[in-house]
């Protein structure tokens, strides 16, 4: 018998935490692993437990934003998902910048919650569609006028990868597209990363959205 994924929840709030647990549990593939209830519950968790994902609030004694940094310097490799009521765009380019690997609100469903922790868990990122939508809107990452430019040195594929990424596509919808094999596409979003200097999807469509603004669109093309 496999083992399921490993979580954990970091929340204050009890009730809420208890019933993210519950709900996961419930839930076949997930393990629940620890539950915290502040930035240092966070911190030791990750150094003794190395959980697949961390369920992480913004608003709990240390604070969640503070709490990132200081998670990878013990536990380079932990999956960070903050579950939060904010949607205030500082924190969601704060939690992105540190290093989260995504960004959703309590609001959600239990099997959607699932749904994004299974993405994560593969190596994906994920942030909330409304807040990618602002993220895109309103430029809470500023790739400069440099960045742009890089667009057009990637190859004909990554040009067309990134296209894709930025509407929002996974990598295996991505890989079912072009007919590629989904590592192939890991891959190639290595080297967009790379290439632009981002540390996210989400920062890599920021970077085509700006140069498709300011450059003429036969520039961009194969």
């Amino acid at each position: 018998m496999t083992t399921g994924i490993r979580v954990a929840v970091i929340d204050d709030h009890p009730l809420f935490r208890e019933g993210v647990t519950r709900s996961l549990s419930e839930m076949d593939g997930f393990e629940i692993v620890a539950e915290g209830s502040s930035r240092d519950d966070a911190i030791r968790i990750a150094e003794e437990l190395r959980p697949d994902v961390m369920l992480l609030d913004i608003s709990m004694p240390g604070g969640g934003l503070n709490a990132i940094p200081l998670i990878l310097q013990v536990a380079a490799s932990q999956k960070i998902v903050i579950l939060t009521v904010s949607e205030a765009n500082e924190d969601v380019a704060a939690a992105l910048r540190d290093g989260a690997k995504g960004y959703i609100l309590k609001g959600i469903g239990a099997r959607a919650l699932a749904e994004v922790i299974r993405t994560v868990a593969s190596g994906e990122s994920y942030v909330a569609p409304t807040l990618s939508a602002k993220l895109l809107t309103g430029r809470l990452f500023d790739p400069g006028p440099a960045k742009s430019d890089l667009v057009s040195a990637l190859t004909p594929r990554e040009q067309e990868v990134l296209h894709l990424v930025a509407a929002g596509m996974s990598n295996k919808q991505i890989a079912r597209k072009l007919d590629l094999h989904e590592k192939t596409v890991k891959h190639h979003m290595t080297q967009i990363m790379a290439k632009l200097n981002v540390a996210n999807r989400t920062e890599a469509a920021m970077v085509l959205r700006d140069a498709l603004e300011l450059a003429p669109p036969q520039s961009m093309k194969d």
